[in-house]
């Protein structure tokens, strides 16, 4: 439990001082970068493993299609809460409410994502005390560019600094979960985790391709074009180079 809480803080108090001392200014151009990270973490981590780990690709492909529809419905059940409480005649309302649910399911997204965590958190450390040190800090410095496109989502959809952070932790606290039923189920926490990781790719695809992307369509000049392509490139190069040293092999 300790290390699963310590790899999520370690993680997160790096994520918000780059992102709110040394980026806040870049919120609208990291965007962009979010979009990257989020696409390489569903395509270069998420759902790599669960292949490894699946013991049926269909049902996780099965997995990954309800994920996309899941989220896709949640999001809409919010958008329907919003206008049944009057918000339905102004534009500017319906689109803050829409990055309000795309805060939302980033939030339930990296939750799945940190349960996975806290499960391989906990079977390093059955298996030897030294593993589970060495993948907590693997964990922790794999998480960082993660959670610095989680802060600028949640930045753009209009949260305070203070609730972007105090959500991250929240979601953060997802690994402490992983880790007790890592402890007393893992048998049972292994047949469920490639499809926790499919649910989790699924919330990072639909995130970036049905809320990020259709908002970096609206600069259309040539400039911000070249920025939009420089940083999502940057953020699955990210991802990639943080795989390559964490996962040699």
């Amino acid at each position: 439990m300790i290390a699963s809480l310590a790899g999520g803080v370690v993680s997160l108090a790096a994520a918000a001082a780059l992102s709110y001392a040394l980026l806040a200014a870049w919120v609208p151009r990291m965007v962009s970068y979010a979009v990257g990270a989020m696409l390489g973490a569903a395509f270069l981590d998420l759902l790599p493993e669960a292949f490894r780990q699946a013991n049926s690709i269909e049902a996780l492909f099965a997995v990954t299609l309800g994920g996309l529809l899941v989220f896709f419905m949640l999001e809409k059940a919010a958008l329907w809460r919003h206008r049944h409480a009057g918000e339905d005649g102004a534009h500017a309302g319906r689109e803050r409410h829409g990055k309000s649910g795309m805060g939302l399911l980033i939030v339930v997204g990296d939750g799945f994502h940190n349960f996975v965590d806290g499960v391989l958190i906990a079977a390093a450390f059955i298996t030897d005390a030294r593993l589970g040190v060495t993948t907590t800090l693997a964990i922790a410095a794999h998480e960082i560019p993660q959670e610095i496109g989680d802060f600028m989502v949640l930045l753009h959809a209009g949260y305070t600094r203070r609730r972007a952070l105090a959500l991250n932790f929240a979601s953060g606290l997802a690994a402490v979960a992983g880790g007790i039923v890592g402890y007393f189920a893992l048998d049972y926490a292994r047949n469920a985790t490639p499809h926790v990781l499919a649910l989790a790719a699924a919330s990072f695809i639909y995130i970036a391709v049905a809320d990020l992307i259709p908002d970096l369509h609206r600069a259309r000049d040539t400039r911000a074009t070249l920025w939009q392509v420089m940083l999502i490139a940057a953020g699955v190069a990210t991802m990639a180079g943080a795989q390559a040293v964490l996962r040699p092999g």
